[in-house]
């Protein structure tokens, strides 16, 4: 039996130098020697295992397996197994290559034991210790279900169900070709470029070869010697303006394509031999001098004068300046959303200031006391906002220079405590108020 077990090992590692299975070979045999235990018995024996597996997906493959069961009286069991593995190493969980690789498998046998025959099952877990490229250490564990059988016990015949663990260890040896796609002799697998083209020389990862390591492959680099810059086709440019030295006129000075290579210090679209204002803003207008317009002549370029063709302060950025204005705010009875005497006599007086002003920008907000349900608030504060606005624009203010927001009892002028507070809450406040003259 020793002897047995101790050719089952040196034919195992002999073998196991020339295969494994992986994705590129989805075939594989594997085979290795293993102890059980005899659960109804209590005794140890030595096991032998060979199977044929077939990769399936990076999670799952199939496993035609043979087991043999040997003790000192000789053969003890065999059982032929289809088993189901599941890989942890599969790329979700852990990495396809990390260097211990654990799984689960399970599936249903065929087995030979104490003078009977007939389905059993087996399931365990393993990890898999790849050793090179080719070939793997699986070292695994295993319930085995036993079948209905008979034995001498005590010279009686007896029935017995004969229950095993195993542990073994299993090297596993990969039949088939890796996938090269691009015919380079590098396979998929180790290829970092798999869509070289073809007739492309390349280097032990399958990228092609860059002899002077500018990142740019010799068969598309035009200066295959001279590191250079991959925009250029590998050709170098010193300046680093994207410019080949070739086509620079100024080479050693950063600068425009345009320009042939010359600089533009202030981006104005005047190279820099010819300008005149070379601090201009990036982006403003110049003219044929390069310097930047000032359309209105207040002193304020035009890229930075907000009104640029109409004369106004630095101060406003170029634009005429805006005057705020105010005006009391206008009272309403209790629930009601007409305008009064008083509020009518001030809303013409500033109807006087705008119809005097150039431009004007207004903008109203209504408003309610506490008294009364919420959303009936809301809806009374709009009509109230509404109600000045529609008295402006009948005295001919432009409404597209008005508009109004409403807030029902939300923004209180004064606490709601007293009658006189609530009057003063029942309002349209001016939010915005603003003239140019």
């Amino acid at each position: 039996m020793k002897k047995f077990t101790l050719l089952f090992l040196v034919l195992s590692f002999i073998i196991g130098t020339a295969f494994a299975q992986n994705s590129d070979n989805k075939w594989a045999i594997g085979l290795g020697p293993g102890l059980y235990q005899n659960l109804e018995k209590n005794e140890l024996g030595f096991l032998g295992e060979f199977y044929v597996s077939r990769y399936l997906s990076p999670s799952f493959d199939l496993m035609l397996k043979h087991e043999m069961g040997f003790n000192d009286d000789g053969t003890d069991f065999g059982n032929p197994l289809l088993n189901l593995r599941f890989k942890f190493y599969n790329g979700s969980i852990l990495s396809e290559n990390a260097s211990v690789q654990p799984y689960l498998f399970a599936g249903p046998g065929y087995m030979w034991d104490n003078l009977k025959d007939g389905v059993n099952f087996n399931a365990g877990v393993g990890s898999k210790f790849p050793i090179s490229d080719n070939t793997s250490l699986y070292l695994e564990a295993a319930y085995i279900k036993g079948i209905d059988g008979t034995r001498h016990i005590n010279n009686v015949l007896t029935d017995v169900v004969d229950d095993h663990i195993k542990v073994s260890g299993i090297i596993e040896f990969a039949i088939g070709k890796a996938k090269d796609s691009d015919g380079d002799g590098v396979p998929d697998r180790k290829d970092e470029c798999p869509d070289t083209p073809p007739g492309v020389q390349v280097d032990e990862k399958g990228c092609p070869l860059d002899r002077d390591g500018d990142g740019v492959p010799d068969y598309k680099d035009d200066c295959p010697d001279e590191p250079g810059s991959p925009q250029l086709n590998g050709c170098p440019d010193r300046d680093g303006d994207g410019i080949a030295d070739k086509d620079d006129d100024c080479p050693d000075v950063p600068g425009l394509a345009k320009f042939n290579g010359c600089p533009d210090t202030d981006e104005d679209g005047v190279p820099d031999p010819k300008d005149k204002c070379p601090d201009t803003p990036k982006g403003c207008p110049v003219d044929e001098n390069g310097c930047p317009l000032d359309s209105d002549g207040d002193g304020v370029i035009d890229c930075q004068d907000r009104c640029p063709t109409e004369p106004g302060s630095v101060d406003n950025d170029g634009c005429p300046d805006w005057e705020t204005i105010q005006i009391p705010n206008i009272l309403f009875d209790f629930d009601k959303s007409t305008l009064r005497p008083e509020g009518k006599e001030e809303l013409d007086k500033l109807v006087d200031k705008l119809q005097s002003s150039k431009e004007y920008e207004i903008e109203v907000g209504g408003h309610t006391d506490s008294t009364g349900p919420e959303r009936y608030n809301m809806g009374l504060s709009e009509k109230r906002a509404q109600a000045v606005v529609k008295y402006l624009l009948t005295k001919g203010i432009n409404n597209a220079y008005v508009s109004s927001n409403y807030y029902g009892e939300s923004k209180p002028e004064v606490e709601n405590n007293s009658r006189a507070n609530r009057q003063l809450n029942r309002r349209v406040e001016f939010e915005v108020l603003k003239i140019r003259k």
